[in-house]
């Protein structure tokens, strides 16, 4: 009855609503103008441009949709919203089933040093596509129950308070039950901030980069009451200036969160830049502890894990003190992809199992910024956040089992067996489509193609070519 009561109210919403348009230049030039107007399942569309000084604006109604349109606006808060006693965010949501998408929330600071781009109240947000940045918290959401949030190709930079280190974040999450974020690029909090903190009952945190390489933060993620979270193809990088030691922490302030308490780890790329610290830390009594099929590259000075659990299993990773061990294609901002040769190919576990409705099979890989693709492999799964898919053809394959030869490849044809007409892509190690063609009396014109290392894709089948 109570999912029957739910389809009928976003009926209504859908339904009833009206459409609003903030413009400034039209009659409801903020959106400020528009709190006492709506109702209930309305849709709210910001024009793009620039609103400087942009007081708090608080909704109490369900059912809304804010969206920025014709690009992305940018909510700049100032002094309307510094100066405010009873100042929270630049946006304030009260009401349940609202949906933000495609604004930009900038410089929110009040008076208590939690000025948020977005203030959750109400139960049930979904964002998407908005951009916090340097607000003293991006998203900071509230103690509700029963409750979901959503956050999704989103971008977190710069957020935090000097004026009160380490209390702000770039997003931090109180008790609500789950808390699902993916797809997103949160990167250098400030201030001894968190990249992620969330109190959730339940934590997804799949497919992001998540980062501090230029400020002074905290941990990539803290989950300080643990739980249950399943962290998986998340790239995390750790940078020297970070204040803390790990970059992973669960359970830190206790295990107060319902039982169990597990932490579910699987294919992430962890990269730790400062010269100590360790990767991850766990409450001692934590129940149980998953690290496997991950990369753990840098200074581990105080262990690969720290804290104790009842069960652990963290086998198929692969370790090392240098980060060149791992044979990434280069250290990209975004994208830390693997070699032919690279020991971290074709070695992880093929999980059989689910967290609830996950599994914990990875299916999508981070691309940047804050989007993802499809993880293109096999049954013999690479460790880490990135699939170099197929390697039939990597070097020193007998090329009478290849479908694409030689390789590597000097000259400017490439031949390719049985596949006349075939269209083949030819995309960068992070996934920028560079070159497509069609394959002619079985070979491949490379006249315009540039050396390097190529992910080729032809009739489904994928596999690495190096352009000499």
């Amino acid at each position: 009855m109570s999912a029957l009561v739910l389809l009928l109210a976003c009926f209504s919403f859908m339904s009833l609503g009206r459409t609003w348009l903030v413009d400034p230049n039209g009659k409801y030039p903020t959106l400020f103008a528009l709190r006492t107007l709506v109702d209930d399942g309305d849709t709210i569309l910001i024009e793009a441009a620039l609103y400087a000084d942009h007081p708090q604006a608080s909704f109490a109604q369900s059912g809304l949709l804010i969206k920025g349109i014709n690009g992305r606006p940018r909510l700049e808060a100032g002094n309307k919203l510094a100066t405010n006693s009873n100042g929270k965010a630049i946006l304030v949501l009260s009401g349940s089933e609202c949906i933000v998408e495609n604004i930009e929330f900038a410089n929110a600071a009040v008076p208590d040093h939690n000025g948020a781009g977005i203030r959750q109240e109400g139960c049930n947000l979904t964002v998407r596509y908005c951009f916090f940045n340097g607000n003293e918290m991006g998203l900071l959401g509230g103690n509700l129950s029963p409750c979901t949030v959503l956050v999704e190709h989103c971008i977190f930079r710069n957020n935090g308070s000097p004026a009160n280190p380490g209390y702000q974040h770039n997003i931090y999450i109180n008790h609500i039950d789950t808390f699902i974020f993916r797809y997103n690029y949160s990167v250098d909090a400030i201030a001894d901030g968190h990249e992620l903190k969330s109190r959730a009952h339940v934590n997804i945190i799949t497919y992001n980069h998540i980062s501090n390489r230029n400020t002074k933060d905290s941990r990539n993620i803290d989950l300080p009451n643990g739980g249950v979270a399943l962290i998986m193809g998340n790239l995390l990088e750790q940078g020297e200036a970070s204040s803390n030691s790990n970059m992973l922490g669960f359970g830190m302030e206790g295990l107060t969160n319902r039982d169990p308490h597990a932490l579910w780890v699987v294919n992430n790329t962890f990269v730790n830049y400062k010269t100590k610290g360790n990767f991850i830390q766990v409450k001692d009594g934590t129940d149980s502890l998953f690290v496997v099929n991950n990369i753990l590259v840098g200074a581990k000075t105080g262990g690969l894990i720290t804290g104790s659990s009842n069960w652990m299993d963290s086998s198929s990773n692969f370790v090392s003190d240098d980060i060149s061990d791992a044979g990434f294609v280069y250290s990209h901002p975004t994208f830390y992809g693997l070699l032919p040769g690279s020991p971290c190919l074709n070695t992880g576990k093929l999980l059989n199992r689910r967290v609830g409705p996950y599994s914990l099979i990875p299916r999508h890989e981070y691309v940047d910024t804050a989007n993802f693709k499809a993880r293109i492999g096999d049954s013999r799964i690479d460790l880490g956040a990135f699939e170099a898919a197929s390697t039939s053809s990597v070097v020193g394959r007998d090329i009478r089992t290849s479908v694409i030869y030689p390789n590597p490849v000097q000259g400017q044809s490439l031949f390719v067996r049985d596949h006349n007409g075939a269209l083949v892509r030819f995309y960068t190690p992070d996934g920028r489509l560079v070159y497509s063609t069609l394959v002619r009396n079985d070979q491949v014109d490379l006249e315009i193609l540039p050396k390097g290392i190529y992910l080729v894709e032809i009739q489904g089948n994928s596999m690495y070519l190096i352009r000499n």
